[in-house]
């Protein structure tokens, strides 16, 4: 399967198998499988602690390319520009957690497919 594609459907929260069912019950919660074509989406335990190096790495690019660009332009003072660091680092892990984990899926998806999970679509 393309990798574009992966990315495509992880983004947008759907199935990296087939690109219909729906990834997160809610906010927190993976469904255990795809409503529409029934692949296994829960894995094993502690499967999706990959995604937190998804959600980390990204926190930390935003930040340390942001912040520099920010404090050397004169934009913002370096007290305000750590305050609102400080409130992105703590507020964005939330925000992108369901994209992490259906990121962290896809990546699985295109690395190591699941057999039968190969997929035609």
């Amino acid at each position: 399967m393309r990798f574009r594609t992966l990315v495509w459907r992880a983004l947008r929260l759907r199935c990296p198998l087939c690109g219909n069912g729906r990834l997160c019950r809610n906010w927190w919660t993976i469904n255990d499988e795809c409503s529409h074509c029934g692949a296994d989406l829960k894995r094993e335990a502690g499967f999706y602690l990959g995604s937190i190096y998804i959600n980390y790495g990204l926190t930390s690019v935003i930040v340390a390319v942001a912040y520099p660009l920010l404090l050397f332009s004169g934009t913002l003072s370096n007290d305000v520009l750590l305050y609102c660091s400080l409130a992105f680092m703590l507020l964005f892990p939330i925000l992108f957690l369901p994209f992490a984990r259906s990121l962290w899926l896809g990546f699985d998806q295109f690395c190591d497919p699941r057999e039968g999970e190969e997929g035609t679509k």
